[in-house]
């Protein structure tokens, strides 16, 4: 399968994934904030984390660049959503809810950041390193 069949695939699965997800945790958190853009993003921190950390080991399943394209860019850059965020703190802003844009801007990266050094924690203590 060449590279951009691989990544085509990933987005495909990962833009399913992010609606499933992303509508699940909204249908139960309430749609006053966008949780679910926040849980995806938090969610998908996390895993970008242990594929990265899982690419550095030894014999790391994500060092196959194959994979890591049908996985990480296809599948996780279509499933996280900086875009959703941005047009959603933007429509806060618009909505005159400026607390809430500065909060949803504040926990997304508040949140994502260390999401991600657990994911690569996480993914080293399971994998090893290089």
């Amino acid at each position: 399968m060449t590279d951009v069949a691989l990544v085509v695939l990933g987005c495909a699965l990962g833009g399913m994934a992010r609606h499933f997800f992303a509508g699940f945790v909204a249908r139960r958190a309430g749609e006053t904030f966008p949780w679910g853009t926040l849980a995806v993003n938090v969610s998908g921190a996390f895993a970008v984390g242990v594929a990265a950390a899982n690419a550095s080991a030894a014999h790391g399943l994500f060092a196959d660049p194959g994979l890591w394209r049908l996985a990480v860019v296809g599948f996780l850059g279509s499933y996280t959503t900086v875009s959703s965020v941005s047009i959603q703190t933007l429509a806060l802003v618009h909505g005159g809810q400026a607390w809430r844009a500065a909060a949803n801007l504040a926990l997304s990266f508040c949140l994502c950041l260390p999401s991600a050094a657990l994911g690569m924690g996480a993914g080293a203590a399971l994998f090893g390193k290089a």
